[in-house]
């Protein structure tokens, strides 16, 4: 008995699906955090206008980091798109640089542990230096 085995081709299929639920998933998240992105201009309009609701300037500064890490995400998730469904990099370092600032300025009651979000913001920066040295030279080989 002779066995026969069959040519084997790679099914296609199940990564599609993956792929397809993947960018529903992000166009869902991205809508989600548009409209709360769209809730802290909001908030920022009622600071300004009626001077309400804040209630030192470290919650204003937190505010405006939470802004802006609705809008990295939100320009990480296009960028996807845009780039044929790939994360750059940098965008993963400014996220990690921007929520690590917005702890230090939040959390800044016990020194060691500022510290260790210093050194964490070191390591991000000297990682995003490093890779567009990397970057650099290649484009000039």
């Amino acid at each position: 008995m002779r066995l026969q085995i069959k040519n084997k081709r790679p099914n296609f299929k199940i990564p599609l699906i993956f792929q397809i639920a993947l960018n529903i998933a992000l166009v869902l998240l991205g809508i989600t955090l548009c409209v709360l992105l769209g809730k802290e201009i909001l908030y920022f309009i009622n600071i300004s206008i009626f001077n309400q609701g804040i209630h030192n300037d470290y919650t204003l500064l937190e505010s405006i980091l939470i802004f802006f890490l609705y809008f990295e995400f939100i320009a990480m998730i296009v960028k996807y798109f845009l780039e044929d469904y790939h994360f750059p990099l940098r965008y993963f370092l400014y996220i990690g640089i921007t929520a690590l600032i917005r702890l230090v300025i939040v959390e800044h009651d016990n020194s060691f542990d500022t510290f260790l979000h210093a050194c964490a913001i070191l390591v991000l920066i000297i990682s995003y230096s490093i890779m567009n040295t990397a970057k650099a030279r290649r484009q000039n080989s």
